[in-house]
């Protein structure tokens, strides 16, 4: 049995198709079929049901993900401790992050490394969690809130949601506008699974402000863009683009709206203690950029 052939049957579970999965994993289709049926030949058990050109995890399949998931992440960790003691530190680290805080705080912080740490990938985490990141390969995980174990987490500060408005605008000498200013306005929102979004959501409905129908923009750019071309305040955590103007959004009470992220790993990382000397660092550079902590 061989490893790759179990990553193929966890690619194609959660692929669905096996074209997909074989883009996934860059193989033809014709290979991963093969794989497949000898995996399963192997096994002794059909791992999918087969319909209409989708494939369904039988009975069989759905018991033995979960192993198979966790021989791969096993594997992998071994990959990392023998790496460790090869080179006697981390080569390479994988940090998943929604897309408006790689943009913003990720990749800005990786101008900082140094040439012994280690070489740095990314990639976006929207609508994933911890440990859908963590599967993934993500070795650190920025993300909402504070997950449970495994993770071990450092909080960040937090991060301010802001409503964009261009130098036109009545209200571009403020520094703040409160829910209840925002309920009179045209608004530009981002997707529901967007922290920004859930932070504002939250504060919304706590405050019991009824807001109009909005328009939902497909990430924190696109939302600026539209605000900068009038078609309402753009309400995101992104830094400012297009000449826009950042007004604090605030509760009734004067509370600001945040976002509350952390860097988030798993405790029984071999390189744990190099992660969260990462993480550590990231919550640094925010303050130093942002100017507060």
């Amino acid at each position: 049995m061989e490893l790759r052939t179990i990553a193929y049957f966890v690619a194609v579970a959660d692929a669905g198709t096996v074209s997909a999965a074989a883009d996934a994993v860059r193989v033809t289709q014709p290979a991963l079929s093969r794989q497949l049926r000898g995996l399963e030949r192997e096994l002794g058990v059909d791992l999918f049901e087969r319909a209409q050109g989708r494939l369904r995890l039988s009975p069989a399949g759905r018991a033995l993900l979960p192993h198979a998931r966790d021989l791969l992440e096993r594997a992998d960790a071994l990959r990392v401790a023998a790496d460790l003691q090869a080179r006697g530190r981390l080569a390479r680290v994988t940090i998943a992050a929604p897309t408006t805080t790689l943009t913003d705080v990720v990749s800005p912080f990786l101008v900082t490394l140094a040439p012994n740490d280690p070489v740095p990938a990314v990639f976006a985490s929207d609508g994933l969690t911890p440990d859908d990141a963590r599967r993934r390969g993500a070795d650190l995980v920025l993300t909402a809130g504070r997950p449970h174990p495994p993770f071990a987490s450092r909080p960040l500060p937090p991060l301010p949601v802001w409503a964009y408005v261009p130098p036109g605008h009545r209200w571009a000498a403020e520094r703040s506008v409160t829910l209840g200013a925002l309920a009179d306005e045209d608004l530009v929102v981002l997707p529901p699974g967007h922290p920004a979004r859930q932070a504002f959501d939250a504060a919304v409905l706590a405050a019991g402000v009824a807001l109009p129908a909005a328009v939902e923009a497909s990430n924190g750019t696109v939302a600026q863009a539209l605000a900068a071309a009038g078609r309402g305040i753009a309400v995101v955590s992104d830094d400012p683009r297009f000449d826009l103007i950042p007004l604090a959004v605030v509760s009734s009470g004067a509370a600001p709206v945040s976002v509350h992220l952390s860097c988030a790993w798993d405790a029984r990382h071999p390189a744990a203690a190099v992660l969260a000397d990462l993480a550590a660092r990231i919550e640094r550079y925010v303050v130093a950029r942002y100017g507060y902590g």
